[in-house]
């Protein structure tokens, strides 16, 4: 999943991109509220972390103009604590309000409540022929059995099944879950897919993660029972 952040306060900022990074998210961080809507509406994320006092344009404008055109949930991360604040960022369309100084934990749950109502009950579990992918969870499981994933290994199977049938190119795969520019002289992407690969399909019929040569990966059900 990918997120967002627009903090202009270099040392949380970083924190929270390793922080979140680390935690299996696609991050991506600007330091203004300008760059911020920019980014906003130029990729597809899953959630964005704003903070109100911003140069260039407040969270608060920041947050009116994103509303604009689009539904993407929004949390605010700001040292504004009153409760005047709460109530107008969510008014104006915010998802949650964390006020700093703030825990790490508490905002990697109030993150995942965020996600997790953005997801329609009917959603919150993925599924391709016998694989399923709990979201809420964050785990997989394959013919009654729970698969062990690392963070990455559970992003990288989110995002094929979310595509699923859609032949992801390397370097699409490099920039959702790395965050970085694919490069033919690394072998990262095959690497991870072929770690996947012994986890989701080793042992299991039919195979799903499958290679197009010269093209790249797609994970689809190609025996025709869904």
């Amino acid at each position: 999943m990918r997120i967002l952040i627009v903090e202009d306060e270099q040392k949380t900022g970083a924190y929270l991109k390793k922080g979140l990074t680390e935690a299996g998210y696609v991050v991506d961080w600007v330091q203004d509220g300008i760059s911020g809507e920019h980014q906003a509406g130029s990729e597809d994320y899953d959630l964005l972390i704003l903070d109100v006092m911003l140069p260039g344009q407040d969270g608060w404008t920041l947050i009116e103009n994103i509303r604009q055109r689009s539904t993407t949930p929004v949390l605010f991360l700001t040292a504004r604590d009153e409760v005047g604040d709460r109530v107008k960022g969510l008014e104006l369309g915010a998802d949650d309000y964390l006020a700093k100084p703030f825990d790490f934990v508490e905002l990697s749950a109030r993150i995942r409540s965020v996600l997790r109502r953005g997801q329609s009950r009917d959603v919150s579990t993925l599924r391709v022929a016998d694989l399923e992918l709990d979201l809420n969870r964050r785990k997989a499981i394959r013919q009654g059995d729970t698969i062990l994933l690392t963070a990455k290994e559970f992003t990288l199977l989110w995002l094929l099944i979310r595509r699923e049938g859609e032949v992801l190119p390397r370097a699409t795969i490099a920039s959702q879950i790395w965050d970085m520019n694919f490069s033919s002289d690394t072998n990262v992407v095959d690497s991870a897919i072929r770690r996947l690969r012994s986890k989701v399909d080793d042992g299991y019929f039919p195979k799903l993660i499958h290679t197009v040569r010269g093209m790249g990966y797609v994970l689809e059900c190609r025996d025709g029972n869904k």
